[in-house]
């Protein structure tokens, strides 16, 4: 895990004051979503696929600002749409690190060199850049050619302004192990500070469903790839706990904490995470938490959470973990994932047979142009 000292111990002693307190469901990650439109029509996401009243709607810096406050968390992670496309990012990154939160601006890198002139580096920012594996398979997830080479001109530019960078990379159906280890190589020789890796969630809008993975085949694909990166004796750094790597491999049997990554959006407060956008919303975050029915959502518990391997669930449970069993911690972070022998066992369901519920779709949604 390659996070900085100073981060570890702000959220370390954070975790630990909300354990001293008795609170059980406490934030650890604010997800602020301050608009959904994109520069990228992607395969594997359909943000851009709302009607375009939605896509023009933005949360203004009070309402960012607010939302940081009112959540408490101690790292603000600031997905999209593309944040960089709203005019007044810069602001509220500013208010944020003001606040002493570790802020991670999500990014595609394409709007980046152009912008990056608004930013002072600080060990409070990084940009997450958004790559999802190779030149060939980057630009084929993000359907257009030509981005992966610019995001890695933006990442050599942030690098060299001294900013803190970490890669984005979500992974799907028919990834070969062998080329997303290689992919693992290159970006470590770009400096970044690690990767954030997760197995691609199956939006409801995303206009291919064929690209998620289930989750037997994401533990066996995460497996291959950590095996293949024994055998190089590779120096990969990621940007998430050792015990989520493991949880990926299969060797974990957790169970998802969607109450520690809440997501603020132009629509309010959305239940129960980031991932599900029709489950309702609040309009604050201390009704998000008294009034989400938690023990609706999970593996085994609610069929749309079925395949879910995600970080924004599931990093909680690790690290939650990891503070209480620091030793398994400390042999797996030595060790590395295990990629042999028995998985841990799925989660029991405890929901009525999947097929034939319903899923809810928007009614003819316009894709748009980038209003930058």
């Amino acid at each position: 895990m390659q996070v900085p000292i100073r981060q570890q111990w702000r959220v370390g002693r954070y975790i630990l004051g909300q354990k001293l307190r008795g609170v059980k469901h406490y934030p650890l990650v604010l997800m602020l979503e301050p608009l959904f439109r994109c520069n990228l029509e992607c395969a594997g996401c359909g943000k851009i696929e709302y009607p375009e009243e939605i896509l023009d709607k933005r949360l203004s810096v009070e309402e960012c600002l607010r939302a940081v406050d009112e959540c408490g968390a101690p790292v603000v992670s600031i997905p999209g749409g593309e944040p960089l496309i709203h005019k007044d990012m810069a602001e509220i990154v500013k208010g944020i690190i003001a606040r002493k939160k570790f802020v991670y601006l999500c990014t595609n890198a394409i709007l980046l060199s152009r912008r990056i002139d608004e930013y002072t580096p600080s060990p409070y920012l990084t940009f997450s850049v958004h790559l999802d594996g190779n030149r060939e398979r980057h630009d084929k997830s993000v359907c257009r050619e030509g981005v992966f080479d610019k995001a890695v001109e933006a990442i050599k530019l942030a690098r060299s302004r001294g900013f803190r960078v970490t890669i984005n990379c979500t992974l799907f159906q028919d990834e070969d192990p062998q080329e997303v280890a290689d992919f693992f190589d290159f970006v470590s020789g770009l400096g970044v500070e690690g990767v954030t890796i997760s197995p691609g969630y199956s939006y409801q809008l995303a206009p291919r469903q064929d690209l998620f993975l289930r989750r037997s085949q994401s533990k066996n694909l995460f497996r291959r790839i950590f095996a293949i990166g024994k055998e190089r004796r590779s120096k990969w750094r990621f940007n998430q706990s050792s015990m989520f790597l493991d949880f990926l491999a299969g060797n974990q049997d957790y169970q998802c904490t969607p109450w520690s990554n809440p997501t603020r959006n132009v629509f309010g407060w959305q239940k129960p995470c980031y991932l599900l956008s029709d489950e309702g919303y609040a309009p604050t975050f201390k009704e998000l938490i008294e009034t989400t029915p938690w023990e609706r959502y999970g593996t085994g518990r609610h069929p749309k959470c079925e395949n879910c391997m995600v970080h924004c669930g599931y990093e909680g449970t690790a690290v939650n973990d990891t503070v209480a069993h620091p030793l398994k911690a400390l042999k797996v972070f030595i060790q590395g994932p295990r990629t042999e022998g028995p998985m841990a066992p799925e989660p029991p369901m405890t929901y009525p047979d999947p097929v034939g519920i319903p899923v809810a779709m928007p009614t003819s949604p316009s894709k748009s142009s980038v209003r930058t």
